[in-house]
């Protein structure tokens, strides 16, 4: 018997959309309405709860995932090494320009002007001349003297700063872990519950990668689970930036965090850098997002600005394969509005990108990895073969079967416009593909091939996906033995009788 085969009704655009639960989000009711909307990734913020609280969450987006027959992923971001002010006496405080305020070691203060940190050894990271950044980097802060047990700075750009808000210091290499114990936990947890995958915050060396790819092997090993998480590196601090190729290739995905490296680097050059780090994910044929601020307007209005439309569109015809949303749909008015005008500007720009292909003004291709005797990797090849064909024959859908999900983002890196349907017997693989650009995953039921496709077109009919006469590309195999058999199919769905 098999199971039946949902198409969701909205999710019609290639770019993914990530979107962070928080207050505004979390029931069951308006997960279901982000779902229907075009969410593909549910963002889990580590930093803001406790593992029963995310526990639940996850659960509940599990609950509905099912329900609604439609598949979507989580990731869980690990809060990482955030340095963040500790409490200020009346909870705010205005810095003045010109005027000074102190840094002292421990954990309380009594004076407005003095002011405490959670990262224990920032007095001795510091230097004469180090900027300090506060609250997102409005207030701007110059070291002009540093003892055993203080550092004094000068307000160099004031603004009001409040208690718990994030201290950054560009140019300074701090001697804090990525991390943190707390992190270990928590990716521990992820493993054991099946997240499908953990954000790694302020990497800095592809070490950081490593370290926590061993952590969660060793957990999935005491565990005894199949799958662990794939491992996103965050893009925060000018370190990474110079080690960009490494962390990309021990990452299994990357995401251009513009919060905290806007603080970091120089603001004028945050659109050349998320530029660069797109590009050279697409060279390492890693999935990247692009994150934070997006549609920040929305989080209160009911439109976006021209400037944050444009901007979303402008990352996406960079060829990021996902855009994230945090806080417009976490404490946002309109979460849902939120993501489906997301999904509005996705639909509009790639019918440019489309045109420029198809005008041949851009490839959608990136350059395929070949070994030491120049070959392909069959999947690569097989991939190539298919989504060529699937042009050459007009083909509207191209499905692709895979165990370990490989075959699957190979066929996402080749950024064809048919839709790609991914199938694959095992749940964490469908899961993981919902980050892949363009990719729609569907539960592949175990048969008799010839019926089951039988029921795909039937389901696809049924949903406005397919037509009389539109033709389907399948890209599949299956083991014989000890070996494994590859083969591409077209099949043209038939006028209905």
């Amino acid at each position: 018997m098999f199971p039946s085969i949902q198409f969701p009704t909205c999710r019609i655009s290639h770019t993914r959309i990530v979107a962070t639960i928080g207050p505004a989000s979390e029931s069951e009711e308006m997960l279901a309405e982000l779902i229907r909307a075009g969410v593909d990734v549910f963002r889990l913020n580590m930093a803001h709860a406790k593992i029963p609280e995310s526990r639940e969450k996850l659960n509940r987006i599990r609950r509905v995932s099912e329900k609604l027959g439609l598949t979507v992923a989580i990731l869980a971001d690990l809060a990482g090494p955030k340095i963040r002010l500790g409490e200020i006496p009346g909870g705010c405080y205005e810095c003045r320009s010109d005027q000074e305020v102190t840094f002292v070691r421990g954990t309380t203060t009594t004076a407005p002007d003095t002011f405490t940190t959670t990262y224990a050894p920032l007095i001795d990271d510091l230097v004469i001349g180090s900027r300090v950044m506060l609250a997102d980097g409005t207030v701007v802060l110059e070291v002009v003297s540093v003892n055993s047990d203080s550092a004094t700075c000068r307000i160099v750009q004031g603004g009001v700063v409040r208690s718990r808000q994030g201290v950054n210091i560009p140019g300074t290499k701090l001697s804090i872990r990525t991390l943190q114990e707390a992190d270990k936990k928590n990716a521990e947890w992820a493993t054991q519950v099946g997240v499908d995958f953990l954000g790694l915050s302020f990497v800095r060396s592809p070490d950081d990668i490593h370290e926590l790819r061993g952590i969660l092997q060793s957990t999935a090993t005491e565990s005894g689970m199949q799958f662990i998480p794939h491992i996103i590196a965050k893009i925060e601090k000018p370190e990474a930036l110079e080690r960009l190729d490494e962390i990309i290739e021990a990452s299994d995905g990357v995401m251009v965090a513009r919060g905290d490296l806007g603080v970091e680097t120089d603001i004028a050059r945050i659109a050349v850098v998320q530029k660069r780090i797109i590009a050279k994910c697409r060279e390492h044929r890693r999935p990247v997002i692009v994150a934070t601020q997006m549609l920040e307007s929305m989080t209160t209005e009911s439109l976006p600005t021209r400037a944050e439309a444009t901007d979303v569109a402008n990352a996406i015809l960079d060829g990021t394969d996902a855009v994230m949303l945090s806080g417009e749909t976490a404490v946002g008015k309109q979460p849902v509005q939120v993501v489906e005008m997301m999904h509005r500007i996705a639909i509009e720009t790639e019918k440019l990108m489309h045109q420029r292909i198809h005008d041949g003004c851009q490839s959608s291709m990136t350059k395929l990895p070949k070994d030491t005797e120049g070959h392909l990797s069959v999947s690569d090849a097989l991939c190539e073969t298919a989504g060529r064909l699937a042009d050459e024959i007009g083909a509207v859908m191209v499905m692709v079967s895979s165990r370990s999900g490989r075959t699957i983002l190979s066929m996402a890196n080749q950024r064809r416009f048919a839709m790609t349907i991914g199938l694959s017997p095992f749940i964490e693989v469908l899961r993981r593909s919902c980050l892949y650009w363009g990719v729609i995953p569907v539960p592949e039921a175990s048969g008799v091939p010839s019926e089951l496709l039988q029921r795909f077109v039937e389901a696809g009919c049924d949903a406005g996906y397919l037509k009389p006469k539109d033709r389907i590309v399948l890209l599949g195999g299956f083991r014989k033995e000890e070996s494994t058999q590859r083969h591409i199919y077209i099949h043209e769905v038939p006028e209905k009788t």
